[in-house]
């Protein structure tokens, strides 16, 4: 018979599962659906539009409004928010021209860009064997992108500055966790994002004129949100170092959808990129339970 602890993980493990070969893979399928109609303004506007709605509706009953945007980082939390924002601006822009399993597979590297930036952010160390997991992870991007080939342009470039920025969002979130409820930093995730798209998305509007496009437009707030709360409780049911390693099965959905979808299927040095990076990626997941029990490297608020 099973014990609790071990109903709790395999829930974590389920929902985990259910975050990353279903609800981003889906989220960012129905991206790639749209970009070819639509601005990506439009469509981050709508991302964060619904996702916030989403949150507001989950949350405000209970927190309220003032409640739920009462923080003590607010500095920080707008940062956070900001570079959200330039996360799914570069990954959406990305998606209109680049594969979906590749560029799944390349932000794949800001688990070790984590690593990398939480020395002169927060201030952490980071031992020699967690720096070459993190060398050997960035090989395999390199594997992928094959610098000097056809997959070489500049979505490449913006699939790694979404990365980036994914990355230091991240580490903040790690600054703001210990004093802001988990509930107001997923509220605050897209607030610059639909301030932002605010701005610039009615200069280059587009009414949807199927019926599709509509449910995609209303999906990708429904599909980002659900893909939050399942993440958190994944993290809440069980130890980051069992079911980190299951995030990286988004390769599987996106490669799974890519094919159904756009016949696109990676090629052979993409798949030996690929299990480098999640190689270096899992090994980094567990150091970092062994160093800081609990601890994740991935964020509960994509």
């Amino acid at each position: 018979m099973w014990k609790a602890t071990d109903q709790n993980t395999a829930r974590g493990i389920f929902l985990m599962c259910l975050t990353s070969v279903l609800s981003f893979p889906l989220l960012n399928t129905t991206v790639k659906y749209l970009v070819t109609d639509f601005s990506v303004w439009q469509i981050v506007w709508a991302r964060a539009l619904f996702h916030l709605g989403f949150m507001l509706l989950l949350f405000a009953p209970r927190m309220g409004i003032v409640g739920l945007f009462r923080t003590a980082h607010p500095v920080l939390q707008g940062l956070r928010s900001l570079l959200q924002f330039l996360a799914m601006l570069f990954y959406f822009s990305a998606l209109e021209e680049i594969a979906l399993p590749t560029a799944t597979a390349i932000a794949f590297t800001a688990p070790l860009m984590v690593v990398a930036f939480s020395v002169p952010i927060l201030g952490e160390k980071v031992g020699p064997r967690r720096w070459g997991a993190v060398i050997f992870g960035f090989l395999g991007a390199l594997i992928i992108i094959r610098p000097g080939a056809d997959v070489t342009d500049w979505a490449t470039l913006y699939v790694l500055g979404s990365a980036l920025c994914y990355a230091i969002y991240q580490i903040l979130t790690r600054r703001v966790a210990a004093r802001d409820d988990a509930r107001t930093t997923a509220v605050y995730t897209v607030v610059a994002a639909l301030i932002g798209a605010s701005i610039v998305a009615p200069f280059d509007l587009v009414a949807p004129t199927l019926t599709t496009q509509w449910l995609a437009f209303a999906g990708l707030g429904l599909t980002g949100a659900l893909g939050h709360l399942f993440l958190i409780k994944a993290y809440a049911s069980a130890e980051a170092s069992i079911i980190s390693p299951f995030d990286y099965g988004q390769l599987i959905g996106a490669t799974i959808l890519g094919y159904l979808i756009w016949n696109d299927f990676p090629d052979l040095w993409t798949w030996i990129g690929a299990f480098i990076l999640v190689l270096s990626g899992v090994y980094i997941a567990r150091r970092e339970a062994v160093r800081r029990p609990g601890a994740s490297i991935r964020d509960t608020a994509k």
